[in-house]
Formats: C-alpha cells, structure tokens, sequence
C-alpha cells in the first residue's frame, strides 16, 4: 500500500489550498478531498488503498503553533532543495 500524505500549504497571497503526495507523484486542490481526488486518478489501483487518517493541524500541547510554522518553513526549504538536487544546510 502506497503511503499518501495531505498537507495545508499556502500561496504567496496566503491563499490556502492543499497539496497530496505519494512517492514521486502530487497533486495540488483547493480542498483536500480535491487533492486526493487528482493524486488518486494518478496512481494505479494496486497503489491505493483505502485507509484515512485525519489530522486537524491546529495547536495543541505537544506541538505549538512556532513549532508548526517552523515546520511548514523546513518543508518549503526541504522542497525548494530537492527540486534542486540539494540537500539542506544542516543548521537547517
């Protein structure tokens, strides 16, 4: 079963719009269910499979609001790198 992972992400003007990944392959939709949708027409039948976990991304007390926006910070350096074939620096 092919691992498929749902993430918030925002433009530049703060629109937000959700970004689904598995593997190589990603799609973007302005709902998560949207960007399911386009990621699952994608993959092969044999690659998906039908178990949802849900995750609210709000604040709570193991992981703050700083610490969540650190880590959509890391992401976005952590994809502008591959897509650029490097890694990140490891201060990052």
């Amino acid at each position: 079963m092919t691992t498929v992972a749902t993430l918030p992400i925002s433009d530049i003007n703060g629109e937000k719009s959700y970004r689904a990944i598995a593997r190589d392959k990603y799609s973007v939709g302005k709902t998560a269910g949207q960007a399911l949708d386009a990621l699952t027409a994608q993959l092969d039948e044999i690659e998906f499979g039908a178990l949802l976990v849900i995750q609210s991304f709000r604040p709570d007390p193991f992981f703050s609001a700083e610490q969540q926006e650190r880590l959509s910070e890391l992401m976005s350096l952590w994809r502008l790198a591959r897509d650029e074939g490097r890694d990140l620096l490891p201060e990052q």
